[in-house]
């Protein structure tokens, strides 16, 4: 799964776990290390960082993220079920655990309410491994766009919630099996 890369062009990147932004500079070696939900998570000599989707093609020619199953399982535009926003989460991976954040057991509450316009509000309490995470704020906004692009979805909005605090007995057992805990 790793993969050697030299960046093509200066690119924005995210500091895993620090969740600043910062600009990557042309030429500079890294190492892919996981390439889920539709953004890679690169190694330097420099740390851990996240690239978003705008910005893979600095990763050269030919490099390209195959689609999961997860990913194809998404249709935006055939009638609105609860059931596609749960499929829209299962899209939004940590980026140093390759498990999305439904089986990491990170969606606490998932509530939606349909508008008089026949389109929905969508709201979600999640959490985080780590209270100091510095990619919280990231990753509910990955979470908030793929919930936004399906077609009946007029606004979401995902709140990080502290209590219960998370611990690894809230990773489902397909998580579990992904990590080999099971």
């Amino acid at each position: 799964m790793l993969k050697e890369r030299i960046l093509t062009r200066d690119c924005l990147a995210t500091i895993i776990p620090a969740g600043e932004e910062v600009f990557l500079e042309k030429g500079t070696e890294v190492v892919v290390t996981q390439t889920l939900g539709g953004t890679v998570t690169i190694r330097s000599s420099l740390g851990l960082f996240r690239i978003g989707a705008r910005d893979l093609d600095a990763l050269g020619d030919g490099f390209v993220i195959e689609k999961s199953n997860l990913e194809e399982g998404i249709v935006v535009n055939e009638p609105f079920s609860e059931a596609q926003v749960w499929q829209a989460l299962r899209n939004c991976y940590d980026p140093e655990i390759p498990i999305n954040i439904v089986d990491l057991g990170l969606i606490y509450d998932l509530s939606v309410a349909e508008l008089p316009s026949g389109k929905f509000d969508i709201g979600v309490k999640m959490t985080l491994t780590a209270q100091g995470c510095g990619m919280g704020p990231v990753i509910a906004a990955d979470a908030k766009e793929k919930i936004e692009a399906l077609g009946a979805v007029d606004s979401a909005q995902v709140d990080i919630v502290w209590d219960p605090v998370w611990n690894p007995m809230m990773i489902s057992e397909a998580g579990q099996k992904t990590l080999g805990l099971s």
